[in-house]
């Protein structure tokens, strides 16, 4: 604010806080931004975007240190791609069908949001034969869902593999996999949070390798999910970085 009042905006001054800003000086009140508005506005942004977001990362990392094959062919295919320049692309995103496969994995084991949000009934509905109330508060188990035997063979397990063997996306076309959700009402920052998670999956691995420290070396990661609207790790990873 004090930084405006001394250099005053220009109309190309249009980054995120600067719009807020705009907002807030603005005189007609439907227009305004409210401190309850702005609450629910940075809630969604933390809460739906960059958590979520570094959620997805953290969970990838925890299991690639725990499966180092996966680890080691994900590394390889970053090489072969990416090679010398160290700096990948978004346009390379789709060369790499590993790094999208480990990706998809770990949506499937470790949703960033379990159980959706949740849906309402907008009418009695009969649904497989059951009555759905008009009113009725509904929550999809993502989570479940992915963990289901019946759907996934040796669901318990990280294998990437499976979904170079399968095409399935997560855009609600395939209703195995709907981290995001699906129809109308999907995520609509997943194009963005996509993009994001294999830019900083693969930009980690590119410019480190990772270990994990002596004491943690031999047994298992603590793997102890935290409850909560978004689905992260109760202990944060721990694990170090050799820069290459």
């Amino acid at each position: 604010m004090d930084h405006r009042r001394l250099h005053g905006m220009k109309e190309k001054d249009g980054d995120f806080l600067e719009v807020l800003l705009r907002h807030a000086a603005r005189d007609d009140d439907t227009a305004r931004l409210d401190g309850d508005t702005l609450r629910s506005l940075f809630t969604d942004l933390f809460g739906a975007g960059s958590d979520t977001s570094s959620s997805t990362v953290e969970w990838a990392m925890t299991e690639l240190l725990q499966n180092p094959i996966s680890m080691a062919e994900l590394c390889d295919e970053l090489r072969r791609v990416v090679g010398s320049r160290r700096l990948i692309a978004e346009s390379e995103i789709g060369k790499l069908p590993y790094l999208q496969a480990v990706i998809k994995e770990t949506f499937r084991l470790h949703p960033p949001a379990p159980l959706l949000l949740p849906r309402q009934a907008t009418r009695t509905i009969q649904i497989m034969g059951y009555t759905i109330p008009k009113g009725t508060r509904v929550l999809i188990n993502v989570w479940a869902m992915g963990r289901d035997e019946d759907i996934w063979p040796e669901a318990g397990k990280f294998m990437p593999e499976r979904f170079l063997e399968r095409t399935i996306d997560y855009k609600g076309g395939d209703l195995e996999l709907i981290p995001f959700g699906a129809g109308r009402r999907i995520c609509p920052g997943m194009p963005l949070a996509v993009r994001m998670v294999h830019v900083l999956l693969a930009s980690l691995l590119i410019h480190f390798k990772w270990r994990l420290p002596a004491e943690v070396e031999g047994n298992r990661i603590d793997m102890t999910e935290k409850f909560g609207l978004t689905l992260a790790k109760a202990n944060h990873l721990c694990a170090m970085a050799i820069p290459t």
